[in-house]
């Protein structure tokens, strides 16, 4: 499921905090200098696209993900990974590895990570 950039604000305050009401959504989003107008066509477009769902929760209407923030971080991930390195994971991690600095604790996981997956893990 495709989701802007903008939408994605949406679904992180409701990754975050939901069920909000629509005035919870825009007091989450407010940094984002989004008027009321804007935050309501954000949600209604989440809901047509089935991302979100409306429910009466104590009397007022609540938003409640519903698609989950592994499946959207899945999706997103492997996107980008086919788009920009052709499905492979080893130029993605060389092209971060050369243009920003790995901590040492960031260098202990990934040999990790390398260690568990030629385990078989």
């Amino acid at each position: 499921m495709s989701i802007t950039p903008a939408e994605s604000h949406i679904m992180d305050a409701l990754w975050r905090r939901g069920p909000l009401a629509m005035e919870d959504v825009a007091a989450e989003v407010a940094s984002q200098g989004w008027g009321g107008a804007t935050v309501k066509t954000l949600v209604h477009r989440l809901m047509k696209r089935k991302a979100i769902r409306s429910e009466r929760i104590d009397g007022r209407v609540r938003y409640v993900p519903v698609l989950q923030r592994a499946d959207y971080l899945q999706s997103e991930s492997q996107g980008l990974l086919d788009r920009l390195f052709g499905g492979r994971l080893t130029p993605l991690v060389a092209h971060f590895a050369e243009h920003r600095s790995l901590s040492p604790d960031e260098v202990k996981r990934l040999r990790r990570l390398l260690d568990e997956l030629d385990d078989g893990r």
